[in-house]
């Protein structure tokens, strides 16, 4: 990926020098040539195309911003309720994330996202305890940062 990233920007630099124009909208030009260059000479190219995993990535990012809206109508439904009737625990989240990084954003994911809170990360890296603000449902709660945060943060590093 980083080779594809660094040939496209040759593309774009060369197109500048061809054009005889030094501004930015000339550099963008070559680039968006280079990603349609890039995609017809893909199979050329030792990796997959860069740009199917900048794409899972702002899916990520679109994801994440749904669910931090989500969550903000939640809590404030929780807060503006004149009784409060929340059930707040701590869960083990297993997850199937090998690395570091990976592992590192699922936690941030998790943090940022507001009513829950990354505590710790188990020794043997496979599980994230997790605190929620209310947590009815143990399982729905595992199932549902599973198929969204856990999911997508492997279709991009892998």
């Amino acid at each position: 990926m980083p080779f594809q990233i660094v040939l496209n920007i040759i593309i774009a630099i060369m197109w500048m020098f061809l054009s005889e124009s030094y501004q930015f909208s000339t550099f963008l030009v070559g680039y968006i040539l280079g990603i349609g260059l890039l995609f017809i000479l893909r199979r050329f190219i030792p990796d997959s195309f860069y740009m199917h995993r900048v794409w899972k990535f702002v899916k990520l990012m679109l994801l994440f911003i749904r669910e931090l809206v989500l969550s903000n109508i939640d809590i404030v439904k929780v807060v503006y309720k004149p009784k409060l009737d929340i059930e707040p625990g701590i869960f083990a989240l297993p997850i199937d994330l090998k690395s570091n990084f990976e592992i590192t954003l699922l936690a941030n994911l998790i943090t940022l996202t507001p009513g829950t809170l990354s505590i710790a990360v188990s020794d043997d890296h496979t599980k994230i305890y997790v605190h929620a603000m209310d947590l009815p449902d143990v399982e729905k709660s595992i199932n549902e940062i599973k198929e969204t945060f856990e999911k997508a943060i492997m279709e991009v590093t892998r």
